[in-house]
């Protein structure tokens, strides 16, 4: 069985599939359809994606993808740690360009599930940390769009990491809040 949790914005929830373990190691079911739907999760997915960062620190977002080709986001971590934040980027919104955190972790064995109309980031906590993630619609270049990680008006806490963030020319340049295209 897997619990599913409600976090504090919209429909973004947390996820914790069972792990059963002896003196041979592990084994967990990270994924099962018909269990999420039974807990009222019901997506298709079409795409898995696989990252790795190499230090602590490594910022990756805020990402997202505009309609028809927006994402929802199931997240996980298979080695190291996370913090995982989702922006609520759907103007009509009554929680529109707040944000919320979550650590996940291989430790923790948990996952984040970031439906669309949310802008989504990490910032790895360890060296060495690899994110799988699987999302309901293919990647788009005309329709992938990103805000500022840093943006005030949004106000993310990331937490402080030795040496500071290392991000991806995209990430440095992504626009404000004020100035992105957004879900209506």
């Amino acid at each position: 069985m897997v619990e599913v949790r409600k976090l504090g914005l919209g429909d973004v929830l947390e996820i914790l599939p069972k792990k059963h373990g002896d003196h041979r190691g592990f084994f967990s079911e990270t994924y099962n359809a018909a269990e999420l739907k039974t807990a009222g999760v019901d997506l298709g997915f079409v795409q898995d994606n696989h990252s790795y960062s190499a230090a602590a620190g490594v910022l990756r977002g805020l990402h997202y993808q505009l309609p028809p080709f927006a994402q929802d986001k199931l997240v996980r971590v298979t080695r190291g740690a996370i913090l995982d934040v989702v922006v609520d980027i759907r103007r009509s919104s009554p929680t529109f360009g707040k944000w919320e955190a979550l650590e996940v972790s291989a430790e923790r064995w948990n996952q984040i599930l970031v439906p669309k109309g949310f802008a989504h980031g990490f910032v790895t906590l360890v060296p060495d940390t690899e994110v799988l993630y699987k999302v309901t619609n293919l990647y788009s270049k005309e329709h992938d769009r990103s805000l500022r990680f840093d943006d005030p008006a949004i106000g993310v806490a990331w937490p402080t990491i030795s040496g500071g963030f290392t991000l991806s020319d995209k990430d440095k340049n992504a626009p404000l809040l004020a100035n992105a295209d957004l879900f209506d």
